[in-house]
């Protein structure tokens, strides 16, 4: 005769979409989340630059962004958006996309943050409006852990784009390894959540096999200030009053065909 204290009553995982930059935190944060049982990864979500068909902030190439996701095995959704969004903008993009997969019974949205208090506050705010739980799992974890941990388990991440406020050229295009780190200034956050540089995730455990790819030319690009008060309010981090005295290093990848 059986009872229930002869099996034990498994629930099905909860259907979520990852918040996929294409970045170390990304990366690492995704490694976590497919070995939680609790959750099953339906889709990518990446937010594209409409007007360069790259991928926003990282200005890594499309690509690149869809030989990622077939690797990993998972399907990839790309927000098109423009440059410089306003919020109102970027919030109905966003919000579009995750009705559309609200209906398709995805009520879980995935992130690699850290430590950025007001940013979670905004995006658990946004959510809650359509619905959706917002998922941390790397949450509070030190970023000199979470880099150790990445470059252990076998990962690889090239840098793509730095910010001159914090780091000067000879950072991007360079390989995250413990020689990268060594070099850092102090005020530099070891796995840049301030914003002072982005990676490309190109190899590691969540990967069925390596991305290839040649590094191109490296550009410098200043972004412009809003001419009109309303349009300052941007989807990109500018709410420091330098915002725009500073410009982007960026190292193009080009995928090998």
């Amino acid at each position: 005769m059986f009872t229930t204290e002869n099996y034990n009553i498994v629930s099905a995982p909860k259907k979520a979409l990852f918040n996929w930059s294409s970045g170390k935190d990304s990366a690492l944060t995704l490694y976590k989340i497919l070995q939680n049982p609790d959750y099953k990864i339906e889709c990518l979500l990446t937010s594209v630059n409409q007007q360069f068909q790259r991928i926003s902030m990282h200005g890594v190439r499309v690509e690149l962004l869809e030989a990622q996701a077939k690797s990993i095995g998972i399907p990839l959704k790309i927000l098109q958006v423009p440059e410089m969004p306003t919020m109102e903008v970027y919030e109905n993009v966003m919000t579009k996309a995750l009705t559309e997969l609200k209906n398709q019974g995805i009520s879980y949205s995935v992130f690699g943050d850290i430590f950025l208090e007001d940013l979670r506050k905004y995006r658990e705010d946004q959510l809650a409006k359509i619905g959706f739980e917002g998922v941390f799992p790397i949450w509070k974890t030190p970023t000199k852990d979470l880099i150790q941990e990445f470059i252990s388990l076998g990962f690889k991440t090239i840098v793509v784009c730095v910010n001159e406020r914090y780091l000067d050229k000879s950072f991007v295009g360079r390989i995250i390894d413990r020689d990268f780190i060594n070099d850092l200034p102090e005020n530099v956050d070891v796995c840049g959540e301030n914003g002072e540089f982005h990676t490309f995730a190109f190899d590691g455990p969540i990967f069925s096999q390596p991305i290839d790819f040649e590094i191109g030319e490296i550009v410098y690009r200043k972004y412009e200030k809003p001419k009109t008060e309303d349009s300052s309010d941007t989807a990109c981090d500018t709410s420091a009053s330098d915002a725009f005295d500073f410009g982007f290093w960026y190292c193009d990848l080009i995928p090998k065909i």
